[in-house]
């Protein structure tokens, strides 16, 4: 998971950076429609920033309480994951099993 984070997060810098490329090349360029793609790409920009920034904050936050939630009921935490795992493991064995018959 974490490497599709990676990835993600990359081309979104990627896609960020070819956008600022695209301004700056068509700066010198005059015309009514390039100045209104140029104004819609910078407001999407802004936009891109604003969600990734709200985005990150409410992961950080997310972590944080989890963290806590788990500090605070450690055998909870324990059990619970457990489970999960199990239940995960099950559906996986199961689905193992019917692709082979």
């Amino acid at each position: 998971m974490d490497k599709h984070k990676h990835t993600a997060g990359n081309d979104m810098g990627t896609l960020a950076e070819d956008a600022r490329a695209l301004m700056a090349a068509t700066a010198d360029v005059v015309g009514e429609k390039v100045a209104e793609a140029r104004k819609r790409l910078h407001s999407a920009l802004e936009s891109a920033k604003e969600i990734a920034a709200n985005v990150r904050d409410k992961a950080v936050a997310g972590a944080k309480a989890t963290d806590e939630a788990v500090r605070e009921h450690p055998y909870k935490a324990i059990g619970i994951a457990l489970g999960v795992g199990a239940l995960i493991g099950f559906v996986i064995a199961r689905r193992c099993s019917r692709k082979r018959d």
